[in-house]
């Protein structure tokens, strides 16, 4: 989980429980194009554009609809957060209460699963339409610790007249997300919220520090399913010949014989018993086990490599590659810095050093270690993808990225500096920052060279690569 960070505007030298005017002056200007007297957060003034983009009313906000009480009970048994609630109230229950807050716990898609705290705080949130089942998402009512985590996948606190929608300036919030440890995966968002008056100075350090608490705990229970997986894969494992692996749902290893022991193995996305490939192993037979899978090898030999990769970056919380080649297609969920390393990559590629990658994603050309630790993670999951000296897609390659409609909704938790620089170029060549007509879809992108041809550096072209880009 991240932790809070600095970086934003003026505002951040302002106590903002003793400037509520200030703050509705800032937002006030912002939102009429004018020039405010101080500027707003850089967090609270990008969520605050994306907002006014995406046609939230500033008075009122939206209403996406109250889902169904078993719709809200399916959620919950669905979620890990239920594995972790015993964590989080006994963390911030008591506290809230006192300080006349609530405690909230919404999905990744900002709908609201769980309640609990002060009941006069609770009444007054249920006349906002803050209770269970309604979505809090950023598209919905603006910017709001919740909705605003849920896309900068960082702790926040949104007080007063930060908030996008009038009618939640009398609110301060405070807002962690909350990740799976198996897998990266963005599970939800735990939030404290109650009346502005109320706001704590200590709030987004508590929900923060409980949040990784409850990350803490999926953690030790994940090890512990690990652990019975070992326990049961061990014996069949000794009566295999040859090199086979036991691994959990999400691919971590338990036991292995004849071979090294790798951390993790990418699985596809649907798997299946049977013989599939492997980006990491090459052909492999899959059999079902309590809580996970045996993988077989199926033999030296390996299928061609990979021919084609699409790079899907065009939804704010979810990005995925997916790898097509003579043995079939195989698709993988990527965790923010894996978007992002990949994304790079495309956009340069006749490829990057470690040094030049480093500057890409931190600003800092000296964080090379940082950068060759992801980089071999990375050819791990996608052998046969990526190429090094320099780091990039390999010869014979079609990449395809398929980018978000609006410009500003590229990666828009990043901050690297590679990333940024996109968003902005690509607004100036839209020269507009809103969708185009047509609808707001995804658009592919299409950069093809001729093989053969020497790249310029820092073209968009590449060695026997296709580099598409189209809508």
């Amino acid at each position: 989980m991240s932790h809070p960070s600095g970086g934003f505007g003026r505002l951040d030298a302002v106590d903002v429980r003793v400037s509520p005017h200030l703050l509705a002056s800032v937002r006030e200007a912002a939102l009429a194009g004018r020039v405010p007297p101080e500027p707003p957060r850089t967090v609270i003034g990008e969520s605050w554009r994306r907002s006014l983009d995406l046609g939230v009313d500033p008075d009122t906000g939206g209403h996406d609809g109250l889902i169904s009480t078993e719709e809200i009970e399916h959620r919950r048994q669905s979620s890990a957060l239920g594995e972790v609630l015993p964590v989080l109230r006994d963390g911030l229950v008591r506290i809230a209460d006192a300080a006349w807050h609530i405690m909230v716990i919404s999905d990744a898609e900002g709908r609201l699963l769980w309640r609990d705290g002060s009941v006069p705080v609770r009444r007054s949130a249920d006349r906002l339409g803050f209770a269970e089942g309604a979505s809090w998402a950023e598209h919905v009512v603006g910017t709001n610790a919740i909705g605003t985590a849920l896309i900068t996948r960082a702790p926040l606190q949104v007080h007063s007249a930060e908030h996008f929608v009038r009618t939640h300036h009398g609110w301060t919030c405070a807002a962690a997300p909350l990740h799976d440890p198996r897998d990266g995966r963005l599970l939800g968002v735990v939030d404290i919220s109650g009346p502005a008056a109320h706001v704590h100075p200590a709030a987004l350090l508590l929900v923060s520090a409980v949040g990784r608490v409850a990350e803490g705990e999926l953690r030790t229970r994940h090890r512990a399913a690990v652990d019975r997986l070992r326990s049961i894969a061990a014996p069949l494992l000794s009566r295999v010949g040859g090199q086979a692996l036991a691994v959990d749902r999400n691919g971590w290893t338990a036991a292995v014989t004849g071979m090294a022991p790798p951390d993790r193995v990418a699985l596809p996305a649907s798997v299946r018993a049977g013989q599939t490939w492997l980006p990491s192993l090459g052909m492999c037979w899959l059999e079902p086990l309590p809580g996970g899978w045996l993988i077989r090898m199926a033999g030296p030999e390996r299928p061609p490599g990979a021919s084609r990769v699409v790079l899907d970056v065009s939804r704010p919380r979810s990005w995925a590659v997916t790898v097509s080649g003579a043995a079939g297609s195989w698709g993988q969920q990527l965790s923010p810095r894996h978007a992002e390393l990949l994304f790079v990559l495309a956009v340069h590629p006749a490829g990057r050093t470690a040094a030049e990658l480093a500057d890409d994603l931190f600003g800092d050309p000296s964080r090379t270690v940082t950068v060759r630790a992801e980089v071999s993670r990375l050819r791990r999951n996608l052998a046969g993808v990526l190429a090094h000296r320099p780091y990039r897609f390999a010869d014979g390659v079609d990449v395809e990225v398929v980018r978000p409609r609006r410009p500003r909704d590229l990666l828009p938790h990043s901050v690297a500096p590679a990333v940024l620089a996109q968003r902005g170029d690509a607004a100036r060549d839209a020269g507009t920052d809103a969708p185009p007509r047509g609808g707001g879809g995804p658009v592919r992108e299409d950069r093809a060279r001729t093989p053969g041809r020497r790249p310029r550096p820092g073209s968009a072209q590449g060695g026997g690569r296709r580099f598409r880009d189209t809508p």
